[in-house]
């Protein structure tokens, strides 16, 4: 039989089949005119069972296809060679190697995929996940860590920060805490050493759990070299620091003569009882209450799934205070240094606390030493206890030490009058005078 030429291509009928020749049992190419004037290419065999079948090459370049009539001879003979061979049933071994190869392309886009997520999940991203986890759960302290992670390892360690989070070894993570260890910075060390824990134990428990955010899932973090980082000696060491009623005088005096803009939001955190700061400055004036003179704070420390409120009665030199913190407010939070419109800062209080004691210090009216804002709130309790006030009075004052069982299910009381009387005594003690005693009236319904 004569072979395929491109003009036997090209003048064949619309229907007609065309065959190239070849070995006699060893197949052969052939071609068929399409009814629009296109040529498909085959290489037809006879399988097992008697059938001939034609296997598809692809389409004529001549007709606008992409194989020639040489490439299509070319592919033929490759076939045929491996009919021969012993491939009788040609087509189901070439479906076969069809679907191995989708398979392995298919294979190789996942972990193409893979390695890409892999290269995005880095550690940064890992860090910002679970910052993102703890802002969706309400969690406060969430400002608190992103700070510090922004300062203390994105900052000084971007090159780690990008890593991919699985690709971080216990060494890297090893020398981020070591650095603020080796500057003296124990507690923020211990702080951040807790957040690299805690960031890829909840990488690790978001692939197993519903509820766990979409972003900590799509991490896919499988490890955590962070489990193994030592605690911090030191860091945790507690303070026994507690002022003197004399230096306590001495430092309500000064905050009292600061300007308002310095020293309110200081008289304001003494007079309610040292409460913790980060809780006072989410306080609003919608947790204000006129009548009552109190404001509600609201205090998830702890485990807590709901925060626990916590009332507190406000004597009249702190409500003073609390108008003096915001003259002319500009937004709705109480405990403010930017008239309501943001509440303060640990840095912020921090920093004008530090100004007071060095000042105190510098004029000889700190024979205890120095102090800080943690021992302010622990002095509270020391000279309201030395006054008679009671260790449960106390704890509601300061909300600590209420999580067990009586105080969570059965011990409804606010000990409201015992609160303002405590923080009376307080004034009492702080300003040399007697206090002034608020007539509480009833909350109109």
């Amino acid at each position: 039989m004569a072979k395929l030429t491109h003009r036997t291509l090209q003048t064949a009928k619309a229907g007609q089949w065309l065959s190239d020749g070849g070995t006699r049992g060893g197949g052969t190419l052939v071609a068929r005119k399409l009814a629009g004037g296109g040529v498909l290419f085959y290489f037809r065999y006879t399988d097992p069972s008697g059938q001939r079948v034609p296997v598809p090459l692809g389409e004529w370049s001549g007709s606008g296809g992409p194989l020639s009539l040489e490439a299509a001879r070319d592919k033929a003979n490759e076939l045929s060679a491996r009919y021969r061979a012993g491939d009788r049933d040609l087509s189901a071994a070439l479906e076969a190697e069809a679907r191995e190869a989708q398979r392995q392309r298919a294979a190789a886009a996942r972990a193409e995929e893979a390695a890409q997520a892999r290269q995005e999940a880095t550690l940064g991203a890992l860090l910002d996940a679970y910052v993102g986890e703890l802002r969706r759960n309400g969690k406060a302290s969430a400002r608190e860590v992103e700070a510090s992670i922004k300062r203390n390892l994105k900052e000084p360690w971007p090159t780690l920060a990008a890593t991919p989070a699985d690709d971080v070894s216990l060494d890297d993570l090893l020398a981020v805490v070591s650095r603020l260890a080796d500057a003296d910075k124990l507690r923020e060390a211990a702080k951040v050493r807790s957040y690299l824990q805690a960031a890829y134990n909840a990488g690790i428990k978001a692939r197993q759990s519903a509820k766990a955010s979409p972003e900590l899932r799509a991490l896919k973090i499988t490890t955590n070299p962070a489990r193994d980082l030592a605690t911090i000696e030191g860091a945790s060491a507690s303070r026994d620091r507690a002022l003197s009623l004399a230096e306590l005088r001495a430092y309500w005096q000064r905050i009292k003569a600061l300007p308002d803009h310095e020293g309110a939001a200081l008289r304001f955190h003494l007079l309610t009882g040292g409460q913790r700061l980060d809780q006072l400055a989410r306080v609003t004036l919608s947790d204000y209450d006129h009548d009552q003179k109190t404001i509600t704070i609201r205090d998830p420390k702890g485990r807590r799934k709901d925060a626990r409120t916590h009332v507190v009665p406000l004597v009249p030199a702190a409500e003073e205070a609390m108008q003096a913190m915001a003259p002319e407010r500009l937004g709705p939070f109480i405990f403010t240094v930017t008239a309501g419109e943001h509440g303060v800062t640990y840095p912020t209080m921090n920093k004008r606390c530090a100004a007071v004691a060095k000042a105190m210090e510098e004029a000889g009216e700190l024979p205890g030493g120095y102090f800080t804002l943690g021992d302010l709130r622990r002095t509270v309790e020391t000279r309201l206890a030395a006054e008679g006030v009671s260790r449960e009075v106390r704890a509601q004052l300061q909300s600590h030490g209420l999580g067990g069982v009586q105080a969570r299910h059965y011990d409804r009381h606010e000990y409201l009058e015992e609160k303002r009387e405590a923080l009376e005594t307080l004034f009492r003690l702080i300003d040399g005078r007697a206090a002034k005693v608020l007539q509480m009236r009833r909350k109109r319904s």
